[in-house]
């Protein structure tokens, strides 16, 4: 395996997010069990939260710095794993309860291929679970700095659904943050935000958006979140 350096920036200002991670975790937690796997894990930023839901928890990273400030901040045990790699890197044979990705389907070129990819890792019920940044109109510089190929819609989420997977969950995340994304992106204009201007997102606007999700069904926001489940 070549060498794989990560071009964003932002994991260290976005692990100060905590209610939203919070939020979509409680959102995710219903199809999390059993053996999981997460592609492109970061630093465990978002595992220190997801983790807890699942009886192992398989943290897979392409980026060696990436991997090792993870392996220092949640060392491998006996019901945690860390891979360095891609799906490649997995055992052909190997299969998991459950593939997440988080924020992490928009930086690979082929999303298509790498979703096949990952149903091929699906035990019989098991669950593919990704969660991706919402709206191309709202695709900004930021995006562009850190490595978006493209924002989702659930039309553009559902197209791409691996062949033989049944669709349990299409839906959008985060309303109130929908008006934050689209001031920065019509007005503000920045590459990259603040830990400050994070931090109020995710005190106030994260917890608003917790009570207008459910008001207004899920058909707003900044996130979009898909499951699909493997025919048992």
């Amino acid at each position: 395996m070549s060498e794989f350096a990560y071009a964003g920036s932002e994991l260290h200002i976005f692990e100060h997010a905590r209610r939203w991670k919070a939020y979509f975790t409680a959102v995710l937690a219903p199809w999390l069990r059993g053996e999981i796997l997460e592609v492109g894990a970061g630093i465990g930023a978002n595992a220190q939260f997801l983790e807890a839901h699942g009886e192992r928890w398989v943290c897979l990273e392409p980026d060696r710095e990436l991997l090792e400030e993870l392996a220092r901040r949640l060392p491998a045990h006996e019901r945690r794993e860390l891979i360095l790699g891609t799906l490649e890197q997995v055992g052909v044979a190997r299969r998991f309860d459950a593939i997440v990705y988080v924020d992490v389907l928009e930086h690979i070129e082929d999303d298509a291929g790498e979703l096949r990819g990952a149903a091929a890792h699906l035990k019989a019920g098991g669950r593919l679970i990704v969660l991706a940044p919402a709206h191309g109109w709202l695709y900004s510089a930021f995006d562009r700095r850190i490595g978006h190929h493209r924002r989702y819609t659930k039309a553009t989420l559902r197209a791409i659904a691996p062949d033989g997977l049944r669709e349990e969950a299409l839906r959008y995340l985060d309303s109130a943050g929908l008006l934050a994304s689209a001031a920065n992106r019509l007005l503000l204009r920045r590459e990259m935000p603040t830990r400050r201007q994070i931090e109020a997102w995710d005190r106030w606007l994260v917890p608003i958006s917790r009570r207008l999700d459910r008001v207004f069904g899920y058909c707003l926001g900044k996130s979009v979140v898909a499951v699909w489940s493997k025919p048992v």
